[in-house]
């Protein structure tokens, strides 16, 4: 018996450890839930019972200088559905799904697909326009269906498309920065969503007696640029004008910078997009095979349209890099304005240098070097100052670093890292070394502002909803790279180099404008060979880097154009005229009145003969009117350079003052493009003139002054291209 009592106890003993264990290990595991895992299984409790919907955050608004918006977020709807919702109703789903895929122009399958998946919530359709979230919520309380959401919802706009594309950038479906200021600037413009949660059963259905709880988003703060809209415009037509006039084959930059404190006033690049469809159909693409969205498409985009050239393109500089070398010079008086130099032949490690012009400059002052863009005389000038001084202000001039500009993606420059003799003899005149055009403005607004080198940037500062001001980006020095005194006389000598030498072509009278042309000759990028995007090995690429005013300079302009398809291409033929009237419609829309010089008024008054054009083709008749200084409109096709000219206005032999118009007819016109006089009276010249232009009529100047009378009254209706004559006197009291 007592065995038996035993083996009772030793059993229950057991049974009692066992339970103690057991009691031990779920009260461990409760006590690591509790700590560790709690709040893992609170939310999972939670998104067990609450079913959530997320509002999208209005994501700010970018805004150029002057408050005209560029970027901004309208109301759109989302709709979703709760398929666990909608099962259990014991709808025809069939039939939901055919209506619904009707309203929102969606296949029906694809819908179907949608509301009969296994889960809580499901996306239908993201940023439709309001109007059609409205059909789908009288649809939904017509037909008394739950489990089917409609939400507010923003989708980015972008009012201008094209305009600033590569400094805007754009955004994705979920309105997340891809690129441009967009990308660079998320965190300050992309907000914090809301969401919209309701309780739901085990079963995944809302509970009727339960409110939805809203989280309100909070929406994202403005950016505003330091671009000017009206400015960016004069830029982006300036680069489409010149595109077509020569047959550019690998598209165009164009840049315009503040120098006083690095902000980029304009900044383009051609190709481009439209911001509201940046994966669309680029020029000579198959509509029916382009989906914008394969590796080879997206490949193809980021080649072509979506490349800023501005940033990313890296070319040799040729000419437009000699000012450097001549600050250089100048900073270590190595040399002076008036110092007699050579254009002679000089010969540099086995290779002999001349200077581009045939019958040679021979003995001229430096001054007179610069202007008539002589490479020996840089030669000679960087073998005054070495290889490692030389260097050093190449250096200093920021063409080793990246400039910093808050745009994404930007490019370094391909610099020499053990430079020798020869090196520095071809980087005097800007060959055999890569730059990118924003690393060039940055060294031209040094020379502009005195000395300063001047992180550029596109961004003045961010604000919140109430306009507060809350982060500011102020002028960056990033050092000293020469005097004042070397800074003044440089752009002297610039001055020079449109008045009377290469880059005459941007002369404009009453401007005083300083610049420096620049032809280079590259291979072609391979990637854009292997993507058929042109299709020959070597290219040019020409451009004008211009100061402007030169006594008090506000503006540097690049513009850069890459691959012109014409014969003999150089920077002062093709690009000169094109910065000149960049500069000049950018000063007069600024209020920069002009200051005429005696020879400007010659300039203005100087007359030519108008060739006769009838009968060629408009690629041979705008040649001949770029060489009589003329200018010109296209009545009929204007992008069809091989259509006939049918037409004149003004015919042959008349006398016109430079850069008048001439309009062509590519067809007989039953009836000549007709215009009403406008009324000039007590406008100056340019004023009076620049009345004209915009019409497409041409004006005789007599005398000087403002305008007294004109020899056809205001609201005569006239021929594009007349000629009308004003007379101008000056206002004398006694």
């Amino acid at each position: 018996m007592a065995g038996v009592n035993l083996k009772i106890k030793k059993r229950l003993l057991f049974i009692l450890c066992v339970f103690t264990i057991m009691t031990l290990i779920l009260v461990l595991r409760i006590a690591w839930i509790q700590i560790y895992s709690g709040k893992e299984y609170q939310e999972f409790a939670y998104n067990q019972q609450t079913k959530n919907r997320t509002i999208s955050a209005k994501r700010g608004t970018i805004y150029d200088r002057n408050m005209k918006p560029l970027a901004v977020s309208g109301s759109v709807d989302t709709v979703s559905a709760s398929p666990q919702e909608i099962s259990k109703q014991k709808l025809d789903i069939d039939k939901i799904s055919s209506e619904l895929a009707n309203i929102l122009e969606m296949d029906k399958e694809t819908v179907k697909k949608k509301l009969t998946k296994n889960s809580q919530y499901e996306i239908i359709k993201q940023k439709i326009d309001r109007e059609i979230g409205n059909k789908v919520r009288e649809w939904k309380s017509k037909d008394k269906i739950s489990g089917i959401y409609i939400d507010e919802d923003t989708k980015r706009f972008y009012p201008n498309r094209n305009l600033a594309a590569h400094v805007i950038g754009f955004t994705n479906i979920d309105n997340d920065g891809l690129d441009g200021v967009e990308r660079m600037m998320e965190k300050y413009l992309k907000g914090v969503p809301g969401k919209i949660l309701s309780e739901t059963d085990a079963s995944g259905m809302a509970l009727s007696m339960s409110d939805e709880k809203f989280i309100q988003p909070q929406d994202g703060n403005d950016v505003i640029l330091t671009i000017d809209e009206t400015i960016q415009y004069f830029a982006e037509k300036a680069l489409e004008k010149a595109i077509s006039d020569n047959n550019v084959l690998n598209g165009a930059t164009a840049i315009v910078m503040d120098p006083r404190n690095g902000e980029i006033l304009a900044l383009a690049s051609k190709p481009d997009f439209d911001l509201n469809n940046p994966r669309g159909v680029p020029k000579g693409k198959d509509p029916e095979t382009w989906t914008g969205k394969s590796k080879e498409d997206v490949e193809y985009l980021q080649q072509t349209v979506w490349r800023n050239k501005a940033v990313v393109d890296t070319y040799e500089p040729g000419s437009t890099f000699k000012p450097v070398t001549a600050a250089a010079g100048l900073e270590e008086g190595a040399i002076t304005p008036d110092t007699q130099v050579t254009d002679a032949t000089v010969k540099v490690g086995g290779w002999n240098i001349n200077c581009w012009k045939p019958n040679a400059h021979l003995h001229e002052t430096f001054r007179e070097g610069v202007y008539n863009s002589c490479n020996p005389v840089f030669v000679r000038l960087s073998q005054k100052l070495g290889v490692p001084l030389f260097f050093k202000y190449v250096k200093a001039f920021g063409f080793y670093d990246k400039t910093g500009i808050d745009l994404p993606g930007e490019a370094r420059g391909i610099m020499f890292t053990n430079p020798t003799e020869v090196n520095m003899a071809t980087a005097s005149f800007g060959q055999r070394f890569q730059i990118t055009p924003i690393q060039l403005v940055q060294a031209y607004g040094a020379i502009a502002n005195g000395g300063d080198l001047i992180t550029p940037h596109v961004v003045k500062e961010v604000v919140d909803e109430t306009g507060s001001v809350i982060k500011k980006y102020e002028p960056n020095v990033v050092r000293r790279v020469i005097s004042r005194q070397t800074s003044d006389t440089l752009k002297s000598i610039l001055y020079g180099v449109v008045d009377v030498g290469t880059g005459k072509n941007a002369k404009i009278p009453g401007y005083k404008i300083g610049g420096k042309t620049g032809t280079s000759e590259t291979i072609m990028d391979p990637k854009l060979l292997k993507l058929n995007i042109v299709g020959k090995n070597k290219r040019y690429i020409v451009s004008f880097s211009a100061i402007a005013p030169t006594d008090n300079p506000s503006l540097c302009v690049l513009v850069v154009l890459d691959y012109p398809d014409v014969y003999n291409p150089g920077g002062g033929m093709l690009v000169a005229p094109v910065v000149g009237k960049l500069i000049d419609d950018i000063l007069s829309y600024k209020g920069v009145e002009k200051e005429y010089t005696e020879q400007d008024k010659k300039m203005l008054l100087q007359e030519v003969q108008v060739p006769n054009v009838k009968g060629k083709t408009v690629e041979e008749a705008v040649k001949l009117l770029k060489e009589s200084k003329l200018e010109y409109k296209i009545e009929g096709s204007d992008t069809d350079k091989k259509a006939i000219v049918q037409d004149q206005t003004p015919k042959s032999s008349a006398l016109l003052h430079e850069r008048s118009i001439v309009v062509l007819y590519t067809y007989k016109p039953q009836e000549e493009a007709m215009v009403k006089v406008p009324d000039v009276k007590n406008k100056p010249v340019y004023d009076a003139t620049q009345a004209f232009k915009k019409l497409g009529l041409n004006i005789r100047v007599n005398g000087t002054g403002t305008a007294v009378s004109q020899s056809m009254d205001a609201g005569t209706k006239v021929k594009k291209g007349t000629v009308i004559e004003v007379i101008f006197r000056n206002v004398v009291s006694d």
